[in-house]
């Protein structure tokens, strides 16, 4: 009788509903999921029907250069994102040193700091009116360049340098969160059979963790292709700049989209090689994680080295910028708190509260609908709509912009042979266009993570609410929400953060004489005004700490250590 019940209770839920209800879910989850994924197959249809093919032309001249620097660009970030990531995860996971609390949640602020405002901070102190040239030549009595050599801080280099100090909290979370989840019987093991600490590292965790560092290379990976700001500001031709360039000032939306489609072809060889490098990995070694792991006790050199492994990072990524930004928001807030700073504010709230708002409607929906009727079918739905997440921004406005664009035209048609009345611009040329390509980009955060919750719930809630009468819907409100209001919280945070940073397609979609703090930012820095910027840029800043500090206490309370 008891194990009857159990596998009734390990039954999903949609064996109790079989009707016209489960269809409508369904049937709603597939029209949401065709219209998220209308953009990707915009871009593929405008670059294999372009009016005008220049793909001949870009090959035989700037082509080849976008590649070039984008490998490199790719190369750099991944090289330094993993030796940062990995170093700090395995330091502050297994090794017992001063301050290593501290820098358990403090290494993942620099997720907070956009890669174009920490490149617009360097820009301003190296640069060669910047505070450290300056210091120098007046150090050292030199009078010009030519008396001394200083890196360029505008180069390929320092783009890479800007985007690996505020990317590596990807792989030090996914490390970390790896590196704790091994069993202590590993470590064990491996020191009885007389490997060193770092032997042990190399051999046993760095292999079985290999997974969760590729999946968070793969996310650095794509924040790396999806930049403009910095790339655009150290005047790096990347493909995201190529896109730009090609539509903004050759005119051409479908040399554009071409450009689109080299770059969604990185992402997929980009997730391809993810997958196959871990293809034939399968691990099963048993894990009781309520063991405490038990940190390495180290001499005070070795502590010291420890504390600067991840005060470095620290130390360049966040607190110099924050600093930075912080003294020119007091010096230049008179000239900074203007109208316009409101206003661009205020446009950026809104613009991020209502995309966190139909993430969530809508991830709600996809994970509901898999939940009531989790078929094949239904999972392909789910992936379909995670498509956006792996799209650049610039691709991304392409792909938003077409489609849009010829919705406008054909009701203005039909107005203006109808009623005789110019109807404009009424979804590509205002705010709705930016908040639908927020939604799209990042609706993968929040879907994921209401799935991934909706499944810890027993099926036996939805049962017992059916069997009192209840219908799908209002099970959902009345049992499912409650359960989920964390996450929902989550989710939102993440999310209008991460709209709050969005550059590329808020670039693009923008309407007329709109901005948000991004854009303002970004049209500060490339008048050469970076001093005026600090207090945007700083607000920015510090919207994103708030989901830097959930995301590290949820990985904190995972496991106990002695």
């Amino acid at each position: 009788m008891n194990q009857a019940v159990k596998d009734l209770q390990q039954q999903p839920p949609s064996h109790i509903l079989r009707s016209g209800a489960a269809r409508r879910w369904v049937l709603s989850a597939g029209l949401t999921t065709a219209l998220v994924a209308l953009p990707v197959f915009a871009v593929l249809y405008l670059a294999l029907f372009p009016e005008d093919n220049i793909w001949p032309h870009l090959i035989n001249t700037t082509l080849p250069l976008y590649l070039s620097n984008t490998f490199q660009l790719m190369l750099g970030v991944s090289l330094l994102t993993l030796v940062i990531g990995v170093s700090t995860a395995w330091v502050v996971t297994m090794c017992q040193f001063p301050g290593r609390r501290f820098f358990e949640w403090a290494l993942l602020l620099p997720f907070a700091v956009p890669a174009y405002v920490i490149a617009y901070v360097y820009t301003d102190l190296l640069d060669y009116p910047g505070l450290v040239q300056s210091w120098m030549r007046d150090a050292f009595g030199w009078e010009n360049a030519s008396n001394y050599w200083f890196p360029n801080i505008r180069s390929l280099g320092g783009a890479v340098l800007m985007m690996g100090l505020v990317l590596y909290p990807y792989i030090y979370l996914l490390a970390r969160a790896a590196f704790m989840e091994q069993s202590p019987s590993l470590f064990a093991v491996s020191r009885s059979l007389g490997r060193s600490a770092l032997g042990t590292f190399f051999r046993v965790v760095l292999p079985i963790a290999r997974p969760a560092i590729a999946v968070g290379l793969s996310l650095v990976l794509m924040e790396t292709l999806n930049d403009f700001g910095t790339v655009d500001f150290f005047a790096v031709n990347t493909l995201t700049a190529g896109l730009f360039d090609t539509w903004m000032n050759l005119g051409n939306l479908g040399g554009a989209a071409q450009i689109a489609t080299v770059m969604l072809a990185f992402v997929l060889i980009l997730v391809t090689l993810e997958r196959y490098s871990r293809r034939r990995q399968q691990q099963f070694a048993a894990r009781d994680l309520r063991e405490p792991l038990q940190r390495f006790r180290l001499s005070r050199g070795r502590q010291g080295l420890c504390l600067l492994v991840c005060a470095l990072p620290l130390l360049l990524g966040f607190l110099v910028p924050a600093l930075v930004l912080g003294y020119y928001a007091t010096e230049y807030f008179a000239e900074s708190w203007t109208d316009d700073f409101v206003e661009n504010s205020l446009n950026s709230l809104t613009l991020s509260s209502l995309a966190a708002v139909s993430t969530l409607i809508i991830g709600l929906l996809l994970a509901y609908s898999r939940r009531l009727h989790d078929t094949p079918g239904m999972r392909l739905l789910m992936r379909l709509s995670s498509l956006g997440y792996a799209m650049p921004g610039a691709v991304l406005a392409v792909g938003v912009i077409v489609p849009l664009a010829a919705f406008d035209n054909w009701f203005d048609l039909r107005m203006q042979s109808w009623f005789d009345w110019n109807s404009g611009l009424l979804l590509s040329g205002t705010a709705f266009a930016i908040v639908f390509a927020y939604t799209v980009r990042f609706l993968a955060v929040s879907a994921g993570s209401l799935e991934s919750a909706l499944q810890k719930i027993t099926p036996s809630m939805d049962m017992a609410s059916r069997s009192l009468g209840m219908p799908a819907g209002r099970t959902l409100l009345r049992v499912h929400l409650p359960m989920l209001r964390g996450t929902l919280i989550t989710a939102a945070l993440v999310v209008f953060v991460d709209c709050m940073k969005e550059l590329p397609a808020t670039l693009i979609l923008r309407p007329f004489n709109f901005e948000t703090l991004a854009t303002y930012v970004y049209q500060y820095a490339s008048d050469e005004m970076l001093r005026q910027s600090g207090l945007p840029a700083l607000v920015i800043v510090l919207a994103g700490i708030v989901p830097v500090i959930l995301m590290s206490r949820s990985i904190g309370q995972s496991r106990e250590f002695q």
